[in-house]
């Protein structure tokens, strides 16, 4: 059975991959933003002491490890798949610790 997704394991064994090689930097990406978008990049880099090229090359390879993480396709024996379904329909436990945590207001508010 398949869950859902276009991409298969070899698509994302090239993924993790390329990320391993980032870098021997051989090829430009040239990108083009607004002054203030440039500025908050900018600033954004300066915080996590990186230059701007750095910056949106590690940003932009989680973003890309991500969206292509929601198109991941998993494929299950019919046994297996029987499996998952039942343990999706088990009725939910009572959590009384996560009831707390979730009812009590947080750091920020």
């Amino acid at each position: 059975m398949t869950l859902s997704g276009r991409y298969d394991g070899e698509t994302s064994k090239k993924r993790v991959a390329m990320t391993a090689v980032i870098h021997s930097k051989s090829e430009r990406i040239d990108v083009r933003a607004s002054s203030p978008v440039k500025q908050l990049l900018q600033e954004a880099a300066r915080v996590a002491h990186k230059n701007v090229s750095e910056f949106l090359l590690d940003a932009g390879i989680i973003a890309a490890n991500q969206t292509l993480a929601d198109c991941a396709r998993f494929e299950l024996s019919d046994e297996k798949w029987l499996a998952f379904q039942a343990a999706l329909d088990q009725p939910v436990s009572a959590k009384p610790k996560l009831k707390k945590l979730l009812s009590e207001p947080g750091l920020l508010g």
